[in-house]
């Protein structure tokens, strides 16, 4: 689809840095899709590039479905704001928090290790709505965190099976409010959600936000028409090679008895494709309204909120170095490209947030997040602009897509530039 905004050249350059990587017998990615929006709700680059899957017939194309993974937070942090905004939540409310979810109240933290042995301890103080979105409450993965990997063998917990019992089954990995820690926080926001509307949160989600801006197919268990069009899930290999390999969220999309099995994950379980998941950063873009249908999903007072960094007492530092508890899953951190060490990113209200302009052109301030299939969201509202890059590679952290994605951005602000 060509955009009538950018210089030819421009448009040219943005297409060439994806293709390079989808070409080739042999390509770095198999497939990737790019879209960028702007705060008028335009789309103003859309390209796909490559395949659905390495050595697959079908070409990818702009309306390919992809698992979204935790790009879902960011929507459930909008239903979550939408009550708060209502007088039905409170962001600082221990009590209410531990009303609508007992199960808060009663969780204790892990302590120990494999060898001494590990023992649960009691909390120090009560969780709440804030500490949940801004990943404080004390929460982990045990894909992400080694002792809670630790913890649940010989047995495992699979994350990612759809059993709600191994993410909301977890006990804490910190003091709530002691520490930032990456988790199943927001899978709690959408519990939360749903117990207070009285909805599923695919029910929430399509009445409150992607009806109001005209989003279509996004949602937790794709329709048989968008399963035509799902992508395929890769592997890379430690020697670099890729492959195709079963879908690691392919619970949601086998064919179901009833509503009984169906969990909604708040922080991890959205489909869809990256030009419609771009309806709901222009709304982000444009304080909380829809700018095509005027549409006001939230106030702008509140969208400055979810932009606000909630944790500048505990600086992420982009350099630090994570081992990851499962390689297949996600790369040993930092899984970004080089950066000053001194170089830091805060946390929003369920996405981070630039501290420094980074050297595509995106402003401190930007709020972005990712999946764990490799896939990378922005939405900068200085400039006006947002955008994705869809992938579906495991493990996170894929160093083809993240350099492909740097020179997409890059070029995306020259272009920009070269407008004004």
């Amino acid at each position: 689809m060509a955009t009538p905004h950018f210089p030819a050249a421009i448009e040219a350059s943005l297409r060439q840095h994806l293709d390079n990587t989808t070409a080739s017998p042999t390509p770095a990615v198999a497939g990737l899709v790019y879209s960028a929006v702007n705060r008028n709700g335009d789309i103003i680059f859309n390209h796909a590039s490559g395949a659905k899957g390495l050595g697959i017939a079908d070409p990818m194309t702009v309306d390919t479905v992809f698992w979204m993974a935790s790009c879902t937070k960011m929507i459930t942090g909008i239903a979550c704001m939408q009550l708060v905004e209502q007088g039905k939540l409170a962001l600082d409310d221990v009590q209410q928090v531990e009303q609508i979810a007992p199960e808060l109240k009663q969780v204790k933290v892990l302590a120990g290790d494999l060898k001494s042995g590990f023992k649960l301890v009691d909390k120090e103080r009560g969780i709440t709505l804030r500490m949940l979105l801004n990943h404080t409450a004390g929460f982990g993965y045990p894909f992400d965190d080694p002792r809670l990997r630790d913890y649940s063998l010989p047995i495992g917990f699979d994350e990612f099976a759809g059993n709600p019992v191994d993410v909301l089954g977890l006990p804490l990995v910190n003091q709530p409010g002691t520490a930032f820690q990456y988790g199943v926080n927001i899978d709690w926001v959408g519990v939360i959600v749903e117990r207070v509307s009285g909805l599923s949160l695919d029910q929430y989600f399509q009445k409150h936000i992607f009806g109001p801006l005209g989003v279509r197919d996004v949602g937790f268990f794709p329709t048989p028409e968008m399963k035509k069009r799902l992508a395929y899930m890769h592997k890379r290999e430690n020697d670099g090679s890729l492959h195709v390999s079963d879908h690691l969220y392919r619970f949601a999309l086998v064919e179901r008895s009833g509503p009984e099995d169906r969990f909604c994950s708040g922080g991890a379980g959205c489909f869809g494709s990256p030009s419609e998941y771009c309806k709901i950063i222009a709304a982000l873009l444009n304080n909380g309204t829809c700018p095509k249908t005027n549409t006001r999903l939230l106030n702008p007072e509140t969208v400055n909120e979810m932009y606000k960094d909630q944790i500048p007492t505990l600086p992420r530092y982009i350099n630090a170095v994570a081992p990851s508890a499962k390689p297949h899953l996600k790369r040993d951190g930092p899984v970004r490209l080089a950066a000053d060490d001194s170089e830091t990113e805060g946390w929003g209200l369920t996405f981070s947030i630039n501290h420094r302009d980074k050297p595509t052109g995106r402003p401190a301030g930007t709020v972005n997040w990712e999946g764990i299939a490799n896939l990378y969201w922005f939405a900068d509202r200085e400039t006006g602009v947002g955008g994705m890059i869809a992938s579906q590679i495991l493990p996170y952290g894929d160093t083809a897509v993240i350099e492909t994605n740097e020179k997409v951005e890059t070029e995306l602000y020259r272009g920009l530039k070269s407008l004004a």
